[in-house]
């Protein structure tokens, strides 16, 4: 648990070091004009797929309940911010860790994505089947016995499974 919560509270600053650090680690091992016009691209474009991976994993109710991140974000989304200190270094593996930097940016977008759909689905389904436990409960208590001592029908809020249908009829001819 404390490496999931220490990764969720890296998460958060991730977003503004690791764009820092792919200028830092140009400024040190880069080189050319025509890199810089690519990292001035990059930097910004890391940045926003950081911050907006790190609300979609913010937003998840479990990670709010729990103050951690799920294994499958420290493995995916740690590998996405290994590959991109990695590019950072800017040797002769950069452009491929460039690479697979961007294929785990999409992956873990989607894996966010489909962690957030499935952890509301299931606070739904727990959320409805409590609902409908304490309606059926309440139901049950509030259904008053037929005169034989037994519980009324169901088909009808009266007691019996007699349904008496009233018709009215306007005479608007006046």
């Amino acid at each position: 648990m404390l490496i999931r919560r220490g990764f969720l509270t890296w998460l958060t600053a991730a977003a503004v070091v690791l764009p820092i650090w792919l200028g830092i680690g140009w400024a040190i091992f880069g080189g050319g004009g025509w890199g810089t016009l690519g990292l001035v691209v990059a930097v910004p474009v890391a940045f926003i797929a950081l911050a907006v991976v790190a609300l979609i994993v913010w937003i998840r109710p479990t990670v709010r309940s729990q103050r951690a991140a799920s294994w499958t974000d420290v493995g995916v989304i740690g590998a996405w911010h290994l590959a991109i200190i990695a590019t950072g270094f800017y040797g002769a593996s950069a452009t491929l860790f460039g690479v697979l930097a961007i294929l785990l940016a999409i992956a873990s977008f989607w894996i966010g994505i489909w962690q957030l759909i499935s952890d509301g689905a299931r606070r739904m389904q727990a959320t409805m089947t409590e609902f409908e436990r304490l309606a059926a409960q309440q139901a049950g208590a509030s259904i008053p016995p037929d005169a034989a001592g037994g519980t009324p029908g169901r088909g009808s809020p009266f007691g019996g499974d007699d349904v008496i249908i009233v018709r009215e009829q306007r005479d608007e001819t006046k």
